[in-house]
């Protein structure tokens, strides 16, 4: 699939970002990952705020290659970090891991599954290495965004 399937089946939309919006989502992205490591506050949070770190670089991600993800459609957190490997180029085996860690930001959310140490130690190590690749991908192929 790629991201111009999305397209028409109406799981992307096309979207113009500037270089302030998309500097915006990253200095965003940089205080959630910031947050995510302070050890004071619960794990539960701090896996949210590297879920969200993670979010954030898949949408800087598809911003900078023209799209955005149909927020009126049910499943755009699954739509955003599976396109990965078609917006920046992101290995599958990393977007599994990522796609597991989205499951279980639900699992938690909708239904109070705690969040084991091991889960928050993930997504933090995931949030810090997509955060790198997404700067690096940008500085190589959308200077103008980055």
């Amino acid at each position: 699939m790629t991201l111009e399937n999305l397209l028409k089946i109406d799981r992307l939309q096309q979207h113009v970002a500037s270089r302030e919006a998309v500097q915006r989502l990253l200095q965003a992205a940089e205080r959630n990952l910031a947050d995510a490591r302070v050890a004071g506050v619960s794990g539960e949070t701090r896996f949210d705020a590297a879920y969200k770190c993670i979010m954030q670089c898949a949408m800087v991600a598809l911003w900078a290659n023209g799209f955005r993800t149909s927020t009126s459609q049910p499943g755009h957190h699954q739509t955003a970090i599976q396109s990965l490997p078609h917006s920046i180029g992101l290995e599958q085996g990393v977007v599994i891991v990522l796609d597991a860690l989205r499951k279980q930001r639900n699992v938690n959310d909708y239904e109070g599954d705690p969040i084991s140490d091991q889960a928050v130690a993930e997504s933090i190590k995931q949030a810090e290495s997509l955060y790198q690749v997404v700067r690096t991908w940008l500085m190589a192929n959308r200077a103008d965004l980055g």
